[in-house]
């Protein structure tokens, strides 16, 4: 009955896509096509993904999303987004450091930094400064598609002399109509109370449908949302990132590594060969441009080694991985699934499957790579793929390692025109990075639910130590919750003898006023 429903909701779907192409083609494109880039028209009949966007951030009411893409439509063109780069951006801009982006946030969504101490109104650099935020969305849209953001204001020793309203507008509409589904929360951090009344304004901007995202939180709030190592040392953060220009950060996003650990690079994986084999382990990180000691590999005699080699092992390595449900379309590769793995804490959610499909005529080299090295173990991390075949690869957490929303995985494809005696370490230090196939895969943690009267029934006997710290953190947080309350009670009651207080006064006042009334009649 679920997948009955879940099939006629994918079938809506289509069709409310379908008509919103339709009706833009005949009410809106018709007339008046100079008013858009032909780049993005093109997109528009092309990109499924796109249309769903702005028909989900419009609940699905096709008049509402036509208006929402005939807007962002008209800005692309009137900024010229599709040819926005970095050598069209004035270079102080990136200099200052007032916006870029860096980091994750608990869900694993990019954080999308603005210093406004560095901000400083100025209607001559306006246009320039708005360019200068579609440079980074438009970045990060061609490079993470589908991936939500999380914008940070860091408001720490601003004023009102760096509060350009035209400028917060434009970054909220930007969310709001330009990048439908972009915007994961929006986060004001240590706003001067001086500025509330700016605020209230901007609230009143973002919209039902986005007024939910807005989140105020101080400096020992903010940790709720993000974690210490994502955050700077002024916000009670671990991070050392400091930035600067050039180059841009993460300017590219093969290497996340940077971001969250230690560069494991090729040279080390290689020099422990024999050990990383028996492991399992993954290859290398993101970085791609680090000096590697050849492997020589032979793919035709290789192959079908390892083909018949495989045949016996294969069910045994993908026992117990989750299945995928969805696929990714590529070029070279499908690559199931689309966009996320998911790990959990139990026993049978510690693997999972990635399968690639080769659609070309031709062999296609693949490996895979990860922004956690330490934590995965990924087999196999490196191979080729025949025309038409496919390729499983099992990703299992190693040892006691867990899954987090800030993990990536980095699946790159390449199509081989000479099969033969090749060096696969060669190969792609010398294939041209414009004909390599990249798809990015986030991780998703699943949550492991345990009722409380379990906790309470097991801990004393069944967990030992752990249990018994369980039992103690509910306990503590029990007790906390109750002194809370004894705190809000004792508020209360001092407000209330406070009122009594005053109203006795009052009464005095009004018996004393009474009192000279008829003092003063008597007398005239």
């Amino acid at each position: 009955m679920a997948e009955l429903d879940q099939h006629e909701g994918e079938q809506d779907l289509e069709k409310k896509i379908e008509e919103t192409r339709q009706r833009f083609k005949n009410e809106l494109l018709q007339d008046s096509a100079d008013k858009y880039d032909s780049r993005d028209v093109e997109r528009l009949q092309t990109d499924d993904a796109l249309v769903e966007g702005y028909l989900t951030w419009r609940l699905y009411v096709v008049d509402d999303a036509l208006k929402m893409i005939d807007e962002s439509l008209q800005w692309r063109k009137e900024f010229g987004v599709n040819d926005v780069s970095e050598s069209t951006i004035p270079r102080w801009m990136f200099e200052t450091g007032a916006v870029y982006l860096h980091g994750y946030d608990k869900e694993g969504n990019k954080l999308f930094w603005f210093k406004v101490k560095l901000h400083v109104k100025d209607a001559k650099t306006i246009l320039d400064k708005k360019k200068y935020v579609a440079f980074w969305l438009e970045r990060y849209a061609k490079k993470e598609p589908g991936m939500p953001l999380t914008v940070v204001f860091d408001m720490s020793e601003s004023g009102l002399s760096n509060i350009d309203m035209e400028f917060v507008k434009y970054v909220i509409n930007c969310f709001k109509v330009y990048y439908p589904k972009f915007l994961s929360k929006m986060i004001i951090v240590d706003m001067p109370w001086i500025m509330n009344a700016a605020w209230k304004i901007v609230k009143s901007w973002l919209g039902p449908e986005a007024i939910s995202k807005l989140k105020f939180a101080s400096k020992s709030e903010v940790q709720t949302f993000i974690g210490p190592e994502y955050l700077p040392p002024h916000m009670g953060g671990t991070d050392p990132f400091k930035y600067s220009y050039p180059p841009l950060p993460d300017d590219d996003f093969q290497t996340p590594i940077c971001d969250n650990g230690p560069i494991v690079s090729e040279d080390e994986t290689e020099s422990k060969e024999g050990e990383m084999e028996g492991k399992d382990t993954l290859e290398s990180s993101f970085n791609s441009e680090v000096a590697v000691k050849p492997k020589k590999v032979n793919f035709l005699e290789d192959s079908l080694r390892a083909e018949d080699n495989d045949k016996g092992d294969t069910s045994a390595r993908t026992k117990g991985a989750r299945k995928p449900m969805t696929t990714f379309k590529g070029l070279l590769l499908d690559v199931s699934p689309a966009e996320e793995l998911s790990f959990g804490s139990g026993e049978m959610e510690k693997k999972c499957l990635i399968i690639l499909s080769n659609v070309t005529k031709n062999q296609v080299a693949f490996k895979v790579r990860t922004t956690a090295p330490e934590k995965y173990r990924v087999k196999p991390s490196s191979s080729c793929c025949e025309p038409g075949a496919s390729v499983d690869i099992v990703v299992s957490l190693h040892g006691g390692s867990q899954a987090s929303p800030q993990d990536r995985f980095l699946v790159m494809a390449a199509e081989m025109d000479n099969v033969g005696s090749q060096e696969l370490a060669q190969f792609w230090k010398e294939i041209p990075k414009t004909k390599i196939m990249e798809h990015r895969l986030r991780c998703h943690v699943l949550e492991s639910v345990k009722p409380t009267m379990s906790l309470l029934r097991d801990s004393p006997v069944d967990t030992g130590t752990s249990g018994q710290q369980e039992l103690n953190t509910l306990l503590m947080r029990m007790m906390a919750s109750n002194l809370r309350m004894e705190q809000k009670l004792s508020t209360c009651l001092w407000v209330q003898k406070v009122l009594i207080g005053l109203v006795l006064v009052l009464m005095v006042l009004n018996l004393l006023c009474l009192y000279l009334l008829g003092t003063t009649q008597r007398t005239s």
